[in-house]
């Protein structure tokens, strides 16, 4: 009986617990395997995930045939039919890149990967491969491609003014961050005027770059009103990957990047490396006779377990680019003038002002302007992920910069009240009272009689940054619901000290220096007029709330977010003193300098944000979505004024209300969206840098509410194979609603921001050729809120080409490319002199940008 016993409860444990071993991998085309694939039978609640190596294992009861289907955001899903038995089965699949716009994975400003048809925000994203045939020299060139943003990059490489729909700005990303894996560049916009591309240099060891404008942007970002720029990076897998590239181009430009990753030790090793970098030399994009060079290395390091991802980051750069500002054009045309020699004007800028030193009470001073905008320094970064569970997570960063930062640039004129921009001879002595002199070049010769004068300053600007920043987020995956629950921290501090230097020099391209007898002393006429030194310190602490719900139909974003800052601001009195000029020379100088002692003032805020968003999914193809914040921005610390007394200007958050509600649709050959949208602004500190009539600078500020509305669309249409059209228009109406210092200014449009924003782009990739035409055009808008001034609209076409061939047996490559910015040398001018401010006119000679002109490269690639 025993024995019957032990036969029947073995066949009932064979019947219960039978069951089938389906394992496998999950790679792309490349062989690369792919993380986080969904792998289901269908008709059943049996599934699971792929590993980092892309590899799952899946057992179920179920017997017979079945249908097992793989998933993920950005590549085509795909069934395979298999009939389950007793034995283990291996199935492998290889998935094909979705090439439908909407299917693209979109990781920033949400917790849980999802595609853009599911986001309820507007996303704009790059991939690697979109990225290199992009003309990354500048992060403007990168993000003209990128619906309802103005870029100018007549500054050159960095220094881009980047302007986002609806919203006034000086540029410089003020309202919308650059952000390197999730992290802000720069925590505290304001601390100096550098821009936040200053610190930081895209290379080929990017993997994407998103841009998520309004909703969810105000509770994930530092400083996000408008958007957030984010840039991922390259990290390593199973599969090595070596790319390099190597770049020549239009005066004299060379540039060498590569990236190293994959996997550190044997098979079974659980550490990844990647690691990029470049050096480059330049002489242009425009030749000045100050040729600059450098590099930038970036590389990291992770460690992955069942649990545990924990990745070491870190950047090093010491890179030097020249910055160019607006210059006399002709006055009317506006055109680039012709200058003594006869000869066209490109620039103003000269190596011949490079040697200007006086003596100073803290000795002799030298000027930086040879090494132009110069940064060295860089940051180390600790993001450490580990899953309590499956459905709790923790997502730590860390990380601490330090940059020895530098930005000497030539302005714009000599900013004295009364002379001309440019001048003759007789004007040039009557608008100083000089009776007697003569004028010579730096030769020692006279200068011809009818030769133009130039008076222009430099300003030296030392700007080191010192940041420790962290963010924390606990998130929980509940049902439908993901809640995260995040802290963010700062703590930043930054020198800005500024020293103006004027001197005279002929009105042609790259000029000499010209003395005039009893006046100048080896060119030089101002020494330290607009000196000026501060310390800023800042301090942030936020707190966020967040649930992302998933539902059949429908997907929700909530969120609140409450931040509080503060900063301490020391701003150093500045006295004349006499100095000689130098060593032996009984000629007396007027300098104004620093005393060492300093006025201190200190601030606090705070404010919260809120965020709601809804996207209902009418059909696989159709979504239509709505999103609503109301958001923040704290005003930059240095422009806090400090009375006799000690005391401070108000010091209060500029306050932000956005909607968007539109529409996406993707299917087959065509994807695109559409929205309405609408910004106000209010309480916002206009800061302006204005002239003060003596050759240094004034600030002025002006409290101001605006509003915006408009439209705005996106499509891709790959209407025949290899074939796609693609393209974003921008249409917006904006007004300032209120001027503190200049109510008849209400009603006007927003200074440098245009109605009409259009990209209208052809690209070919089939049988190794690919080829990108794009053109982009920012219509008419004012130099200044006043309106005096309008700037006509201009286009700009830009051209990437190439072709690879197969160099070796396993998948190695050499593409051979060609770029060109600005490919049929459009003129135009991107801004006015912002230091003239509502004062400027058209008069016979124009202070204004003109765009960079035409530029080509040629490159080649080996990915191996």
């Amino acid at each position: 009986m025993k024995n019957y016993i032990k036969v029947f409860l073995l066949l009932v444990g064979t019947v219960t617990y039978s069951q089938t071993t389906v394992k496998g991998t999950v790679k792309d085309e490349q062989s690369n395997p792919i993380p986080q694939v969904n792998v289901v039978i269908l008709g059943s609640n049996v599934g699971v995930t792929t590993d980092f190596d892309g590899n799952y294992v899946l057992t179920t009861k179920l017997t017979g045939a079945q249908k097992i289907k793989v998933a993920t955001i950005g590549f085509k899903d795909q069934i395979q039919a298999i009939k389950l038995g007793d034995s283990e089965i291996t199935l492998n699949f290889t998935l094909k890149e979705s090439m439908e716009m909407l299917d693209e994975v979109v990781l920033t400003g949400t917790s849980v990967k999802r595609s853009q048809k599911e986001t309820p925000v507007s996303v704009t994203s790059f991939s690697a491969k979109d990225l290199t045939k992009l003309n990354t020299s500048s992060q403007a060139n990168i993000l003209r491609s990128v619906p309802g943003i103005t870029t100018e990059n007549g500054g050159g490489e960095v220094g881009s003014n980047v302007f986002v729909r609806g919203l006034p700005s000086g540029g410089q990303f003020q309202f919308n961050p650059i952000q390197i894996d999730g992290m802000p560049v720069l925590s505290t916009f304001g601390l100096n005027s550098s821009a936040h591309d200053v610190y930081f240099r895209t290379d080929i060891g990017m993997k994407s770059l998103e841009f998520i404008r309004g909703g969810s942007s105000v509770l994930y970002g530092a400083g996000s009103v408008a958007g957030i720029i984010n840039y991922t990076s390259e990290t390593g897998s199973t599969k090595p990957k070596n790319i390099f590239k190597t770049e020549v181009g239009t005066n004299s430009r060379y540039k060498a990047d590569f990236l190293s990753s994959g996997q550190l030790g044997g098979k079974d090793s659980d550490m990844f490396y990647a690691i990029t970098g470049f050096y480059r030399y330049d002489e242009g994009p425009i030749k000045t006779g100050l040729p600059t060079e450098g590099y930038q290395l970036r590389g990291n390091l992770k460690k992955v377990t069942d649990k545990t991802t924990i990745t070491f980051s870190g950047q090093v750069i010491d890179d030097k680019v020249q910055f160019f500002l607006p210059y006399p054009l002709q006055g009317g045309s506006r055109e680039r003038p012709i200058g003594n020699d006869g000869k066209e004007i490109v620039t103003l800028q000269t190596a011949a002002a490079s040697n200007i030193s006086y003596a100073t009470p803290d000795g002799i001073f030298k000027t930086n302007i040879r090494d132009g905008v110069a940064t060295k320094g860089g940051y180390f970064m600790t993001n450490f992920v580990h899953d309590f569970s499956d459905n709790f997570s923790i997502d730590a960063k860390v990380r601490k910069s330090n940059y020895k930062h530098q930005f000497n640039l030539f302005l714009d004129g000599s900013g004295l009240t009364g002379p001309k921009v440019v001048e003759t001879q007789a004007e040039y002595k009557a608008a100083r009272g000089i009776v007697a002199g003569n004028f010579t070049n730096q030769n020692g010769a006279a200068l011809p009689a009818n030769a133009l004068l130039f008076e222009n300053r430099i300003l030296d600007r030392v700007r080191p940054l010192d940041e420790l920043v962290s963010e924390i987020k606990l998130i929980n995956k509940m049902g439908v619901h993901t809640v995260t629950a995040g802290t963010f921290m700062s703590r930043a501090s930054a020198g800005d000290m500024n020293v103006t230097s004027s001197y005279l020099s002929e009105y042609s391209n790259s000029p000499g220096l010209v003395n005039l007898s009893g006046y100048t002393v080896d060119g030089v006429t101002n020494r330290g007029a607009g000196y000026s030194n501060k310390n800023v310190t800042s301090n942030k602490l936020a707190f966020f709330l967040t649930d992302q719900i998933k539902l059949e139909k429908w997907n929700f974003d909530i969120g609140i977010r409450h931040e509080t800052a503060s900063g301490t601001i020391q701003n150093e009195k500045t006295a004349s003193f006499k100095m000689s000029t130098f060593a032996g020379n009984s000629k007396i100088e007027n300098v104004t300098w620093g005393t060492g002692a300093y006025e201190t003032a200190k601030v606090s805020t705070d404010d919260y944000a809120v965020s709601l968003a809804a996207l209902y999914k009418v059909s696989t193809s159709t979504s239509v979505y709505g999103n609503f914040s109301k958001g923040y921005f704290f005003p930059e610390l240095r422009s806090v004024k400090i009375n006799a007394n000690g005391g401070h200007s108000t010091y209060s958050p500029e306050k932000i209300i956005q909607s968007e509600v539109g529409v996406k649709y993707g299917k087959g050959n065509f994807s695109g969206t559409a929205a309405i949208f609408s910004l106000n602004l209010s309480d916002r500190r206009n800061i302006a840098f204005l002239n003060d009539g003596v050759g240094g600078f004034t600030e002025k500020v002006d409290l101001q509410d605006t509003k915006s509305a408009g439209i705005e669309t996106t499509w891709n249409w790959r209407f025949v194979d290899g074939f796609a059209f693609n393209g974003t228009f921008t249409y917006q109406k904006h007004e300032l609603t209120k001027s503190e210092n200049n109510p008849a200014f209400v009603g006007n449009k927003l200074a440098r921001q245009p109605n009409v924003m259009t990209k209208l782009g052809l690209s070919y990739d089939k049988s190794n050729f690919d080829a990108n035409f794009d053109f982009n055009y920012a219509g008419d808008k004012y130099t200044n809120d006043a309106n005096t001034v309008l700037l006509k609209g201009f286009g700009i076409v830009d051209l990437s080409l190439g072709y690879t061939f197969n160099i070796g047996k396993d998948n190695e490559t050499l593409r051979i490319g060609a770029q060109s910015f600005n490919l049929f040398n459009s003129a135009g001018v991107t801004e006015g002199s912002p230091r003239l401010g509502d004062n400027q006119t058209d008069e016979q000679f124009f202070v204004g940008r003109p765009i960079i002109p035409r530029t080509a490269l040629m490159n080649l690639t080996f990915n191996f």
